[in-house]
């Protein structure tokens, strides 16, 4: 398939389709900072040959989409979460099953808050609970992650500091219990930056400002929800993705032993089985 540039909640979004039209569509949203590069183009493909029109998209100061001035975003976080409602609207679709991964998870928790009609099903990996209503305390980011956050520098302005800061963070994002595919997340990282109109504009995430939108607790969703959670996640230890599906009723828990915060090309099949049942049953 080929990228599409389209207009969805008033600005231009790249997108690229994946499938079969006629097949039950899939959104996959976006995790924070990041183009939509990051559904690597193997997974959209597995799920796409699954019977899945799969559609993966830029998300504002990403990739090849609308890109804004340094520090100066001109939208809000709810702006973000109406631009994944307005890209199933521009392919036509009255709704899709909706999948989100780490900040991509918790802006589909919130699309299927905001835009109930629109949401078919969702997928929530390596994510936390949205909203905080009735939430207990959760567990703290490991202190390698912590530490990583705390020290890592990077020059925005810089290619090659960009793909290395890139490459670290997902090596610890990855945890130590399993191998990490240092080659496959250069490639990413350099295609990432090559394919973006600017690399540095992405920061504009760190500063979106709140617009206090008034939303339903996650216990009012009442589409099928599955939550995809590794053992090792550094990010969002493994008592976020409990209690994620503890919140939303009949929400299914499959937990990934041993993989880190992210989905791993050895998961990707039973991932996409379990997406196959719930898509396929969402969608009868």
């Amino acid at each position: 398939m080929t990228e599409r540039m389209i207009t969805a909640n008033g600005v231009r979004l790249c997108t690229e389709p994946f499938g079969d039209p006629a097949d039950p569509p899939v959104l996959l949203m976006p995790r924070e900072r990041r183009s939509m590069v990051w559904w690597e183009d193997d997974f959209c493909r597995m799920l796409a040959g699954a019977g899945r029109f799969v559609i993966r998209y830029d998300q504002r100061d990403t990739g090849l989409s609308v890109t804004y001035e340094h520090g100066r975003p001109g939208y809000t976080g709810s702006d973000l979460i109406d631009d994944a409602a307005g890209v199933i609207e521009a392919y036509g679709l009255p709704a899709a099953h909706v999948i989100g991964l780490s900040a991509g998870g918790g802006a589909a928790q919130l699309l299927a808050l905001d835009h109930p009609g629109r949401v078919l099903s969702l997928t929530l990996i390596s994510t936390s609970p949205a909203t905080s209503e009735g939430r207990a305390p959760l567990p703290p980011p490991t202190d390698a992650f912590m530490r990583f956050v705390s020290t890592a520098t990077v020059d925005w302005s810089d290619p090659e500091s960009v793909v290395e800061y890139l490459v670290d963070f997902y090596r610890v994002l990855a945890g130590d219990r399993r191998p990490f595919d240092d080659a496959g997340f250069r490639d990413l990282a350099r295609r990432d930056v090559a394919r973006a109109d600017d690399p540095g504009a992405a920061q504009n995430h760190d500063v979106i400002p709140d617009d206090d939108r008034a939303r339903r607790p996650l216990s009012s969703i009442a589409v099928p929800t599955l939550v995809v959670h590794g053992t090792a996640d550094p990010m969002f230890p493994p008592a976020h993705g409990e209690a994620l599906a503890a919140a939303i009723p009949g929400a299914r828990l499959l937990l990934l032993d041993a993989a880190g915060h992210g989905l791993y090309r050895s998961d990707w099949e039973a991932v996409v089985d379990v997406i196959s049942e719930l898509t396929y049953i969402s969608s009868t």
